[in-house]
């Protein structure tokens, strides 16, 4: 060892790495975390429109993919998103239930970076910025890492390196290649909680870009009933970003238009009540008014009194409304995705520890691992839990 030693370096200063090290820390441990980047959280500044989705009161272990779905449920239960609400609040950082349980920040994602920070500072953390990682290798009593043509030497690596989601935020696939350097298996990365794109068939909906309505989006795993938007490029909003982690190419998503109204019972009410009402008017209070045009412009309905409206025509619109079979021509990739799925092969990683199986005192956490989250908050409580695990299990070992 040198005067360059150092007990753990982290590689990552986002989310996971970050509360890695103030943990690890706090726990008496020498910690310092290298970063490619020119500040530190970018991910967590830009989440959640600014304002950070932190974590989701109705967590649980069934809202995460894995290859291994087991493996979250022991890093979830000893650090919960009531652990994390606690830190929050002990910063005084004011924060509200947007829905279905997402917490985020009142004032913006500042104040979740700059918490981190102050825990990292007090508890003597170093954080080395701008830091280009050319060659990492086990030594005798640990790792080497040569960053920025200095050599520095650890007794424990932990790789915090996210996925490939947001290039422009510095993503890299750096944390996959050190996995299969040392011979960990990396299971297939891709997009994860992404916007879908149109086949040229459907382009003609790019006109409805911006337009947003409650939809039910089904595949042959799940259901989710949320907003969906269109865009220049396809769909979006949180429905379909959702949808997307139960995806594959060439399946098709069942789109429910309007899944709290029938719209069969709807009419045939109307029918009774006020027959000489116009199809297009009915259709215009229930969806939006774009949307009706766009179908009567492509011949898809026909305006008329509904109760001309033939058994077949409703039927039609019954199949448009229900049953719209959207066919993805494929996904944005990972320049708009959340966050990544796939990654280190969580069968080869410790539940308890974070810690490979196959090579001791190195560690993964947060995204670089093959674990992904719904939307909603989930993926940052994997970072905080991972990275507590991760922390603790270090601790115990500098006091072996």
């Amino acid at each position: 060892m040198s005067n360059h030693a150092i007990e753990t370096l982290i590689i990552g200063a986002g989310a996971a790495g970050l509360f890695c090290a103030s943990q690890l820390a706090k726990c008496g441990g020498k910690v310092r975390i290298l970063d490619n980047g020119k500040k530190v959280g970018r991910k967590i500044l830009m989440s959640g429109g600014g304002f950070c989705n932190f974590t989701n009161m109705e967590l649980s272990s069934g809202r995460y993919l894995s290859q291994n779905p087991h493996f979250v449920k022991s890093a979830l239960k000893r650090f919960t998103q009531w652990d994390f609400i606690g830190l929050v609040a002990e910063y005084d950082i004011p924060y509200h239930e947007k829905e279905l349980g997402q917490l985020f920040c009142d004032n913006g994602a500042e104040d979740i970076v700059n918490m981190l920070l102050a825990e990292c500072k007090k508890y003597g953390v170093e954080i080395a910025l701008r830091q280009s990682i050319s060659a990492v290798a086990k030594t005798e009593n640990g790792f080497s890492v040569v960053a920025n043509g200095e050599t520095l030497y650890c007794t424990h690596l932990v790789v915090a390196t996210g996925g490939l989601s947001m290039p422009g935020l510095g993503a890299t696939p750096f944390g996959y290649q050190i996995a299969e350097q040392f011979g960990i298996s990396v299971i297939a990365p891709r997009a994860s909680l992404v916007p879908f794109t149109w086949r040229e068939c459907d382009k003609f909906y790019a006109v409805l870009s911006g337009i947003s309505l409650d939809v039910a989006a089904t595949n042959q795993h799940k259901t989710f009933t949320h907003q969906m938007l269109f865009t220049h490029r396809g769909l979006s909003g949180p429905a379909i970003l959702q949808i997307s982690n139960y995806w594959q190419p060439g399946e098709s998503i069942h789109l429910d238009l309007l899944p709290y109204n029938d719209i069969r019972h709807h009419l045939n009410e109307l029918r009774q009540s006020s027959p000489k009402l116009q199809l297009k008017t009915v259709l215009s209070r229930l969806l939006p008014k774009k949307l009706v045009e766009l179908w009567l412009a492509q011949g898809f309905i026909q305006d008329e009194a509904i109760a001309q409206l033939s058994k077949v025509r409703l039927e039609n619109l019954v199949n448009l409304i229900h049953h719209w079979q959207f066919v993805p021509n494929g996904t944005e990739g990972y320049r708009t995705a959340e966050v990544t799925m796939g990654g280190v092969d969580t069968h080869e990683i410790s539940s308890k520890t974070m810690e490979s199986n196959k090579v001791q005192g190195l560690y993964f956490i947060g995204e670089v691992l093959d674990v992904a989250g719904w939307l909603g908050g989930y993926n940052f409580q994997w970072a905080w839990s991972s990275a507590y695990a991760c922390a603790q299990g270090i601790a115990a070992k500098l006091t072996e």
